[in-house]
């Protein structure tokens, strides 16, 4: 039977005493832990700006006046919540499970309980679910409330449709409009240079980013002996083939499929996650954001 809740207990202990924050500044309204790119006059100190008639003296720093005899101002950065948006990969190919659990079901236990994990830091989170193009796009809330309606677009499932990542990208970085944390959740499987492209629109929109690569044990491992049909998704034909002749230049396609990822995501200063669905979530979050946390 599908997952019906994608908030596991046993995952959220495991992540409930971490955080996830913004590497960069983020834009928002309310106070929170995240740098915002406005100034203020509250927590941590930025610059001084000299004063002008109206402005509050108790911001005067006295200790310049005494120097130069001019009153100045102290500034600080103010903190801000964080806008967080899930962008999940709901395209056939996520369908396909060799074990107990679909790439899909995957992605959406990671999502959902960073999701949880948002909303308790009184942060916002949105959703976004895609195949070939975006499918749902719900508007970030904090309330807990919010999380139920996450749940029932996640638990629709994936789709019929092929999965076309860069599209998505493009279209998102034209829809999103404040600056904050992207999530992205997929197998991927499609033009790395491509996708390279699309992430880096949502760079220049000054949007952080964090991609959780998520591929199947047998993906990834390709473990198969015996003559085997392969069943095609996403419009592609089946296949009947000994993979023991394939095994070895498939394997090598797959590592030059990542390699180029992973270069094309550290070269813009984004976090890039490799997730096994034969791993437990849970661990692979939690060793993730401490990891995250450290730097």
């Amino acid at each position: 039977m599908p997952t019906t809740n994608y908030l596991d207990p046993k995952i959220l202990a495991r992540i409930r005493s971490l955080e996830l924050e913004a590497r960069g500044m983020v834009e928002g309204y309310l106070a929170g832990m995240h740098k915002s790119p406005y100034k203020g006059f509250a927590v941590e100190f930025a610059q001084h700006r000299e004063y002008v008639p109206g402005d509050d003296i108790k911001h005067i720093d006295w200790k310049v006046y005494g120097r130069s005899e001019r009153f100045y101002l102290k500034q600080y950065e103010q903190d801000t919540n964080l806008i967080c948006w899930l962008v999940v990969d709901a395209s056939e190919s996520m369908k396909y499970a060799s074990g107990a659990k679909t790439k899909y079901e995957y992605a959406c236990l990671a999502a959902a309980s960073l999701a949880f994990l948002i909303v308790q830091q009184s942060d916002s989170v949105g959703l976004a679910t895609f195949d070939s193009g975006v499918r749902d796009f719900l508007r970030p809330s904090g309330q807990s409330s919010h999380l139920r309606e996450i749940m029932t677009r996640l638990v629709q499932g994936p789709g019929g449709e092929r999965t076309q990542v860069a599209t998505t990208l493009h279209e998102l970085a034209e829809r999103i409009e404040r600056r904050g944390l992207i999530l992205l959740f997929s197998d991927l499987l499609d033009e790395p240079e491509e996708m390279i492209t699309g992430l880096k629109h949502l760079r220049y929109q000054r949007h952080d980013l964090i991609v959780f690569h998520v591929l199947d044990a047998a993906e990834l491992d390709f473990p198969f002996q015996d003559s085997t049909l392969f069943r095609g998704l996403e419009h592609l034909p089946d296949l009947l083939t000994d993979p023991r002749s394939l095994r070895e230049s498939y394997l090598e396609e797959l590592e030059k499929h990542l390699t180029e990822l992973k270069k094309g995501c550290r070269a813009q200063h984004i976090d890039y996650v490799p997730m096994r669905t034969d791993k437990d979530v849970g661990i692979a979050l939690a060793a993730y954001l401490a990891r995250r946390m450290r730097k």
